[in-house]
């Protein structure tokens, strides 16, 4: 039988929702529950649980990331897989995060949680609990999130749903496995490897902006980027963005590149890729030094840029690191 560490970090799956309170972290009713379930999780694997923190995953950062490739770092050869239960709402970026800090995997990192508590009797928790843990003791060296019957590359997810069972998809890659009455994993997982690197450091130097209709570049110019070593344009479409009149964005984008940003486009549209040839917008972009994020979720793209800049300290090798695949985050 193979052995499993269970870790759990908090989230939705480990609230309370007795009574008529609202629903709360509460780590001794989610002990009470897990200790209920062992019995029959047992029969899937021999179980050990460890709480290595209790978090909302809305206040899950680069410290958390860091913690938990450290606790599967000190774990990893005493058990054959991993489940980490986690929040919804990051979950995709802890998984691409940890994507990039586990490196040469020979077993499954697998990330599960819930949409509904545990404790709720029409909650998803038990199924999802109960895949994750399977897949665990698969031969699947990656980290995957595992949700409502479906296992993603775990830098290839995203969150599409906040009340459908259904919460997360893989827009631009299949998914890894499919769980009905047998479980089916498919050709494009990746191969083992027996060469583990972990990387614990991730950089916050590093700057989202979403365009929107009507952006006004007066107030781009008034935003202090101080140490920013990157900066991350959620653009429209393949890579499109104002390039006409008083909302051309184009000025705003020279300045953070002659100020040794990096600047990097990625796309609202979380389906398909950045193209950034396609359209005038882009290819000014291109002239300019940009680098696109082609099908990279916005997830894989910002832990993956923070991943690159604590690693190097030269914006041209970071640059060149951004565009190779690293870990499958991205289709060459």
């Amino acid at each position: 039988m193979k052995s499993i560490l269970l870790i759990q970090t908090g989230g939705t799956i480990a609230m309370d929702v007795s009574g008529d309170q609202k629903p709360t972290l509460n780590p001794q009713k989610w002990t009470e529950l897990m200790y209920q379930a062992i019995p029959e999780l047992s029969e899937i694997a021999d179980i050990k649980m460890e709480r290595l923190f209790f978090e909302d995953s809305s206040d899950i950062n680069k410290k958390h990331w860091a913690a938990l490739a450290e606790f599967i770092r000190k774990n990893y050869e005493d058990y054959d897989g991993f489940v980490i239960l986690h929040g919804t709402d990051t979950m995709a970026y802890t998984a691409s995060a940890l994507s990039f800090s586990l490196q040469g995997l020979d077993k499954p990192i697998i990330l599960t949680g819930s949409q509904v508590p545990m404790s709720n009797i029409r909650s998803d928790a038990r199924r999802n609990l109960v895949n994750a843990i399977e897949m665990a003791t698969t031969s699947l060296p990656e980290v995957a999130i595992c949700f409502n019957d479906f296992v993603y590359r775990g830098n290839r997810a995203t969150k599409m749903s906040i009340g459908d069972f259904d919460a997360f998809a893989s827009p631009n890659y299949p998914p890894l496995a499919e769980i009905g009455i047998n479980i089916e994993i498919r050709d494009h997982v990746r191969a083992p490897s027996n060469s583990l690197e972990v990387a614990t450091n991730f950089s916050d130097q590093v700057f989202l902006l979403k365009i929107y209709p009507n952006l006004n570049p007066d107030f781009l110019s008034q935003i202090n980027f101080g140490d920013n070593r990157a900066l991350i344009i959620e653009a429209f479409g393949s890579g499109n963005f104002p390039i006409h009149g008083e909302q051309s964005l184009l000025p705003f984008f020279k300045k953070c590149l002659q100020n040794n940003l990096l600047l990097i486009i990625t796309s609202q549209a979380a389906y398909d890729a950045v193209e950034l040839k396609n359209y005038e917008s882009g290819r000014k972009a291109l002239e300019l030094g940009a680098l696109s994020a082609k099908d990279m979720t916005t997830e894989a793209t910002l832990t993956k840029i923070m991943y690159l800049l604590a690693r190097h300290n030269n914006n041209t090798t970071v640059a060149e690191q951004f565009n190779r695949n690293l870990v499958g985050e991205m289709t060459e």
